[in-house]
């Protein structure tokens, strides 16, 4: 799938919107979106047009690779971020294909990094609600958190913050999975999976 080069990138971290959770596994993608914000030099600021926190810059050396982008957190929970991300979108005249979705992965052991374009939500309910918004063609820069432990209920997992352990390493990873995200805007899908898809 072929990207307009002149259209802007939105990059979408998905999360919960509150104190409460801003330390939480499911915010791995604000997270990464408030590191690119500091890359950029700017702060979020309320979206005129949609319920959302944005930030308007641009990444990439001065040249052909530089790319115009619409950083987003939106402020809705998580299981309705589609509305937020469509309000965007729609205002931006931003195509599917330059909309990024970073996110939290079940799936993926801790700290390894998936990217890729289109397919299934995996039971993950922001990209469920994005989906059944405008479909499934748009990037995912997917977070490895891997499985909770023994019993304990899917929810709860991702509800709650990461342990001392991964603390560790967290802001290791939480700088790779920006590095991707800019690796994937400027270079393309496939460069930046030979690159980040350990």
């Amino acid at each position: 799938m072929t990207t307009d080069a002149n259209a802007p990138w939105l990059i979408v971290g998905l999360g919960n919107p509150g104190p409460g959770y801003a330390a939480n596994r499911h915010n791995v993608g604000f997270m990464v979106a408030d590191l690119l914000a500091e890359r950029i030099g700017g702060s979020f600021k309320r979206a005129q047009k949609a319920q959302a926190q944005v930030i308007e810059g641009r990444i990439g050396a001065p040249g052909p690779s530089n790319r115009r982008v619409v950083l987003a957190k939106p402020g809705s929970y998580m299981n309705l971020s589609g509305g937020p991300v469509v309000g965007l979108r729609d205002f931006y005249k931003v195509p599917t294909a330059n909309i990024v979705a970073i996110h939290d992965e079940l799936d993926i052991d801790y700290g390894v990094l998936r990217l890729k374009l289109g397919g299934g939500d995996n039971g993950h309910n922001g990209l469920k609600s994005m989906t059944k918004s405008m479909g499934p063609d748009y990037h995912r820069v997917r977070f490895g958190i891997g499985r909770p432990p023994g019993r304990m209920q899917v929810a709860d997992f991702v509800l709650k913050d990461f342990s001392p352990a991964e603390r560790k390493e967290l802001g290791y990873f939480v700088d790779r999975a920006a590095d991707a995200v800019e690796a994937l805007v400027i270079e393309g899908l496939e460069r930046a999976q030979s690159t980040y898809n350990s």
